[in-house]
């Protein structure tokens, strides 16, 4: 069986990407075509899914500036969201019966706010992923959602609480001591080496966190959330980022999967789940206004709100428990894990073409925000080279243009504690995001003559492109680029010269050691 769902999940997740689209969404499928095929969830596959959370979570905390929940932003707009989604869920969900369209599932009062409350919550995992792949998780939109997210999580431990009984031991409040432990830990990290040890390290931390606050009767989730936080700020915090990835990428299968074996759908709840579907836009719509309402810009209230536009994991739980207290009927464990597979398949699409719509709509997206919330990038005097991202090779390519007196060269970053920190380091560096198309029409009619993309991911790469023939530039084009798919991909749009980040690397190293061949023993 293990070997069977394997297969399965690879050739859906293959489909997946042949059809351009995210390949979480081929996994979703394989799920539901494993249970149609009478296969059952096997332990190995429990687990999987567990620990791709776990580590997911503790991922987060690496990157997670934990002055974002403080903003009134965040939690206003979570409570203001969530309490008037469950009211309109409370009066929507009967109306169905009402009409005697649907006859099967008697909604009560009791059904319609659990069910309600469970659809509140977006889903941590789907939103992690999507930012991740379109490398947006430290832009303003992206810092957002994850406050929002782990607001929401903070509830949903509140609810769990309360709902089952199941009371935190006393010992529990020794957890606020635990910032205390952060040298311990910091001597943990800067003695892990750079090989093997590195991502073990951060299995021991994100698995010990989760065991420490189960075992205190809290959520073990939250514990590798806190214990991910308690060492981001540690030197050694990016490389395990990096090294963590892939690890946590192969588990998230596991979670993908273990929703389609949920159960098998009938007709009648197909069309509930069509109509929890179409709930979605109205969820779009609170999350957006209430956002609008605490002075945020149109784009930034459109983008968060696209992202959290989606019904959580978290709902699967709620329904379970509410199975088991015989508060719900079975079927809703099913309708809500129909709900959530589609929310995901949907939300993931169009946010993969969420800076396109905006480019398309954003006078109508920003015609409802307050006067003064739409900061636009304001472009500094005259310069000719614009570097965009300013990592690595962003810095780099800085520093060898300014090593020669032929341009003058300026730099865009979308994290903001990195601008910070280049510009106290005195480059010149402007905070803003790289798919900003208000930037871009600014950028269209000034002097800047080449544009160096050195972004982290394609998809990242491709947005920006977007913007800027959107926006009108003609000047030129230079990018990087990790593979040479991907290179082809870049030079085919346009860009006049890619540079093969490998390959290049190698022949800048070789260049650099050629002159020791003539060097005389």
């Amino acid at each position: 069986m293990d070997f069977l769902w394997i297969l399965i999940a690879f050739v859906c997740g293959l489909v997946a990407r042949q059809l351009s689209l995210p390949p979480l969404i081929g996994f979703l499928v394989a799920g539901f075509a494993l249970n149609a095929l009478g296969q059952e969830a096997t332990p190995l596959l429990d687990e999987l899914a567990s620990l791709g959370i776990t580590l997911m979570l503790f991922t987060i905390g690496l990157k997670l500036d934990i002055r974002t929940l403080i903003r009134k932003e965040v939690w206003g707009g979570t409570i203001a969201q969530s309490g008037a989604w469950i009211l309109l869920g409370i009066a929507a969900l009967p109306v169905p019966t009402w009409l005697g369209i649907s006859h099967a599932f008697q909604v009560d009062f009791t059904t319609a706010a659990l069910v309600a409350f469970a659809l509140s919550f977006s889903s941590t995992v789907a939103v992690v992923k999507m930012l991740e792949e379109a490398s947006e998780l430290k832009v303003r939109h992206g810092r957002l959602a994850l406050g929002i997210l782990i607001v929401q999580d903070i509830i949903a431990v509140g609810f769990l609480v309360a709902a089952t009984g199941k009371i935190p031991q006393q010992w529990a409040l020794a957890l606020f001591l635990l910032p205390l432990l952060r040298p311990v830990l910091y001597w943990v990290m800067q003695r892990s080496g750079h090989g093997e040890l590195l991502p073990l390290t951060g299995l021991f931390l994100a698995l010990g966190g989760y065991e420490l606050f189960e075992a205190l009767g809290v959520k073990g989730d939250l514990g590798a959330l806190i214990l991910g936080i308690l060492v981001a700020g540690h030197n050694k915090s990016s490389e395990l980022y990096k090294t963590l990835m892939s690890f946590k990428d192969l588990f998230l299968i596991g979670f993908f999967l273990s929703i389609g074996f949920s159960a098998l759908p009938t007709i009648e709840m197909l069309y509930i789940t069509a109509g929890l579907t179409v709930l979605l836009i109205l969820k779009f719509i609170l999350f957006y206004g209430a956002f609008i309402a605490f002075g945020l810009s149109g784009r930034t209230a459109y983008l968060t709100a696209l992202a959290l536009s989606n019904y959580s994991e978290f709902g699967l739980i709620v329904a379970n428990m509410g199975v088991e207290k015989a508060w719900l009927a079975e079927e809703w464990l099913v309708i809500i894990a129909l709900a959530m597979s589609v929310s995901f398949l949907i939300n993931t699409v169009l946010f993969r073409r969420a800076h396109s719509l905006y480019a398309r709509y954003y006078r109508a997206i920003n015609r409802f925000e307050r006067d003064g919330a739409h900061q636009s990038l304001s472009l500094p005097p005259a310069f000719d080279v614009l570097i965009v991202g300013m990592g690595r090779v962003g810095k780099g390519a800085y520093q060898a243009l300014h090593g020669n007196d032929t341009s003058s060269a300026w730099g865009l970053e979308s994290d903001n504690e990195r601008a910070k920190r280049l510009r106290e380091e005195s480059f010149n560096v402007i905070s803003g995001d790289a798919d900003d198309l208000e930037f871009w029409q600014q950028a269209s009619y000034s002097d800047i003559r080449l544009v160096m993309l050195a972004l982290p991911s394609q998809q990242e790469m491709l947005a920006t492109l977007q913007m800027m023939k959107i926006a009108g530039y003609t000047g030129k084009t230079a990018a990087v680029a990790r593979y040479e798919d991907e290179r082809t991909e870049l030079l085919e749009l346009g860009v006049d010269v890619v540079f093969n980040y490998y390959a290049e690397v190698g022949t800048g190293f070789a260049e650099e050691a050629r002159h020791l061949l003539n060097v005389n023993e």
